[in-house]
């Protein structure tokens, strides 16, 4: 629910909300000792434990990877830990919110993990010597500490932007042997059709929350049970909880809900771009609120759904017979209103819309390489699927996907063109040097940044853990 954000994560909340549940599995103790205090930055503390486990995190990574470091792990956990304390401390002096997402899912799954791993609870306690209430709370500080960390170095490097000229400098000056090579791309347009029966589908979702909202207010089943149930949020397993956020971390019809409500209370319906929610206030401290929700879409029976797909069928048989190209089906049939006018040709304007960074045609794309297809590339993976069996100008058989909201449709694609291999240039592809230069320059911002933090920032650290490295880091004054 939280908006997208643009951010440069930092390596320390990766491995530790990746590799460190692994590597207490798969690696072995380190020597006993008594725990101790290693290192100060600020007003935080650097132990033993701490520099231990992520040096094992580091070391299952790697091997994961298949890569081997030159650089001994402990001092390569010394020097991102004391990173990621420098963040911290700098965000509570700086006041800036923590927007690492649901740090309480986060640290469920990861003691859980743990747990499974110990073969059981009580087998656990024994191995960490500590109850595992505790043992929850010590992970949800460092998970916090990481998520403020996050949030300090994406408020140093999103004040970072670039302008033409400067991406025509960056391109003009690199070395041309380290220019990247740009895969196979390929550009393609589509037609899709959501159900006729979307508003019917709509009603349905907004009649299942009714009852359930009616049945909370009532008193006959908790809102939290109700979620686990039926929402379709990550949040359902933990009842609905959020971590708790200023109304501007949420979309605007969710965050105008949830200024209305008192603690206690339960929203009207709430219609935004994910779907319909019922929100309930747990509380709210300063500017934060506290709340669960319940998130449901439309859905469609099978006849409903293949509706749509059969009229596509009928509309790609007509394509392949000339009796209409496809620019015209696309005008006269097409759902998608930004592809419809310009021959269904599919760009990249949806996903710059979703994450805020619209920016006109400058950044608009209509190249998508293998990779920008699934989940985190913003496609369709089903469209990668039918593209790949078409020749230039060819038209699939209809299929089913879904759009960035998950919302369900069916849609045929037209493959119109399969860009080769080649050396990045400026006139082909400029949004990716453009990645590549702010890249560049935000690195060298936030680097100039932290050494300053570094000089003016308290930092100790203990004569046994110092070396060169570290000193040529700047972190031993």
């Amino acid at each position: 629910m939280m908006r997208n954000i643009i951010v440069m994560a930092t390596m320390v909340a990766t491995i530790f909300a990746t590799g460190n549940a692994q590597a207490q599995s798969q690696q072995p103790r380190r020597q006993v000792m008594l725990d101790k205090v290693v290192a100060v930055v600020g007003g935080s503390s650097i132990l033993y434990s701490e520099l231990s486990e992520y040096a094992d995190a580091l070391v299952v990574q790697y091997r994961q990877m298949g890569y081997t470091s030159d650089v001994d792990p402990m001092d390569e956990a010394m020097e991102a830990l004391l990173e990621q304390k420098l963040l911290y401390n700098q965000a509570l002096i700086d006041s800036v919110d923590m927007m690492g997402g649901d740090v309480t899912a986060r640290v469920e799954a990861y003691v859980q993990t743990l747990v499974d791993n110990a073969g059981g609870i009580q087998e656990f306690e024994r191995r960490e010597h500590m109850p595992i209430f505790n043992y929850r709370e010590m992970v949800r500080g460092r998970f916090e500490e990481q998520a403020y960390a996050q949030s300090m170095k994406s408020e140093v490097v999103n004040k970072v932007t670039i302008v033409p000229g400067e991406v025509e400098r960056f391109y003009r000056r690199i070395d041309k042997d380290s220019l990247p090579m740009i895969g196979e791309q390929y550009v393609y347009a589509h037609i899709t059709k959501f159900p006729a029966s979307l508003k019917d589908a709509q009603q349905r979702a907004r009649e299942r929350l009714l009852d359930m909202r009616e049945r909370v207010i009532t008193g006959q089943t908790q809102f939290a049970v109700l979620a686990r149930m039926y929402s379709i949020d990550g949040s359902a397993m933990y009842g609905g909880e959020m971590e708790p956020a200023p109304a501007s971390y949420f979309v605007r019809p969710f965050a105008e809900a949830l200024e209305k409500l008192k603690p206690g209370q339960v929203s009207e319906i709430v219609e935004t771009e994910f779907g319909f929610h019922i929100i309930e206030l747990i509380d709210k401290i300063g500017d934060r609120y506290h709340c669960r929700h319940i998130l449901i879409r439309p859905t469609f029976t099978r006849d409903e759904l293949m509706q749509p797909a059969y009229q596509l069928d009928s509309i790609a048989r007509l394509i392949r017979c000339d009796s209409m190209t496809f620019e015209e089906a696309a005008l006269r049939f097409s759902d998608d209103a930004s592809t419809k006018h310009n021959g269904g040709i599919v760009s990249n304007h949806d996903v710059l819309a979703r994450m805020g960074v619209y920016d006109g045609a400058r950044l608009t794309a209509t190249r998508f390489l293998k990779e920008d297809f699934g989940a985190q590339g913003g496609k369709a993976l089903e469209d990668y699927n039918a593209l790949m069996n078409l020749k230039i100008g060819e038209v699939s058989d209809s299929y089913q996907s879904t759009d960035l909201m998950g919302n369900q449709m069916s849609k045929i694609v037209k493959l119109v063109d399969i860009i080769p291999p080649h050396v990045a240039s400026l006139e082909d592809d400029y949004i990716r040097l453009e990645e590549m230069a702010l890249v560049k320059k935000q690195e060298e911002a936030y680097e100039k940044w932290l050494s300053e933090k570094k000089q003016s920032m308290y930092i100790y650290i203990d004569p046994d853990y110092r070396n060169e490295r570290l000193r040529e880091k700047g972190w031993i004054k």
